[in-house]
């Protein structure tokens, strides 16, 4: 069973959303009330937390990737650390495809202490704003500039994982997308002190997708924005196949999708993260597209994460 991304999520106020207001204001009572009552542990290693508060689809295993590289470059042991999921198992492949140090546990803490027993120098959560029980040196969250924060609902009335005020705990905020001044006067009315970043996402590969005409499908938060690229670069694109965040495929799913495919005299092409599932079926005519994230004034911002080391 398909289910995905409920639409309302991401336009004006809709009557579905209304209707589940009363369900959404007893999902933030539970939210003040761990705050309000969960033991903050502190721990000696300096914890990076690349979070959102915009369920799926934001960008934190790239940025926890691209900070985990830059940090090592500049001499440090960074780990990135995930809880672990077993529907996730396509951005634990996708991240040891990119970064070879990364812990997996059911526990947050064991991880961190994990890390620390095996003589890293900095932790990074990937994913972890809501886990309350960590005191972090630097909350870093994400957005997508297509969602920022859809119909800025807490759910299940609208996307958000809390609501904008949980911003009071975050550094820094990188917005994966073009300037956009309102929603920065919007969110530094709730936190002056945050900084505020840019960044995009650059194909690495796409003209070998040039000229030639493709099935794309994906099963990421937000495929939309993939699609979009794809559009962007002006890849002939013939379906676009949509799934669930996570979706697990079969082989058999996946041959029809080629046979189909091959009817049309097209290729498929499917994300990076996408990849690392079908990969195992040893198809010969499946490609992904490659990404890098880049950063805008990434200097700086390093020089803001470093900070964290004095």
């Amino acid at each position: 069973m398909k289910l995905n991304k409920p639409k309302f999520w991401d336009t004006k106020l809709s009557l579905f959303a209304i209707l589940l207001i009363p369900f959404s204001l007893v999902f933030i009572l539970i939210i003040y009330l761990k705050k309000k009552f969960t033991h903050v542990l502190k721990f000696d290693i300096p914890i990076i937390c690349v979070g959102n508060i915009y369920i799926g689809g934001t960008g934190k295993t790239p940025t926890s990737i691209f900070i985990a590289n830059e940090l090592s470059r500049l001499g440090k042991k960074p780990v990135i650390l995930r809880k672990f999921y077993k529907n996730h198992i396509d951005e634990h492949t996708l991240i040891k495809g990119n970064f070879e140090n990364l812990i997996l546990k059911n526990n947050r803490i064991s991880g961190i202490q994990e890390a620390i027993e095996m003589n890293y120098d900095t932790v990074i959560l990937d994913d972890g704003f809501q886990d309350y029980k960590i005191k972090k040196n630097l909350n870093i969250i994400c957005f997508n500039q297509k969602q920022l924060i859809g119909n800025g609902l807490v759910l299940p009335s609208g996307p958000l994982r809390e609501n904008l005020n949980a911003l009071k705990d975050a550094n820094i905020i990188l917005i994966n997308g073009t300037k956009n001044t309102i929603f920065e006067n919007k969110i530094l009315n709730i936190n002056q002190n945050l900084k505020i970043f840019y960044a995009n996402y650059k194909p690495v590969n796409i003209e070998q997708f040039k000229s030639r005409k493709f099935i794309a499908l994906a099963a990421i938060g937000n495929p939309g924005n993939f699609f979009d690229l794809l559009d962007e670069h002006e890849i002939d694109i013939i379906q676009k196949l949509i799934y669930p965040d996570h979706y697990k495929f079969s082989k058999k799913e996946i041959s029809k999708i080629i046979d189909e495919a091959n009817e049309n005299k097209a290729g498929i092409i499917i994300t990076e993260k996408d990849y690392f599932k079908v990969k195992e079926f040893k198809f010969d005519n499946i490609e992904y597209l490659k990404v890098l994230l880049e950063i805008n004034e990434k200097d700086k911002f390093l020089k803001l994460i470093s900070k964290i080391y004095d």
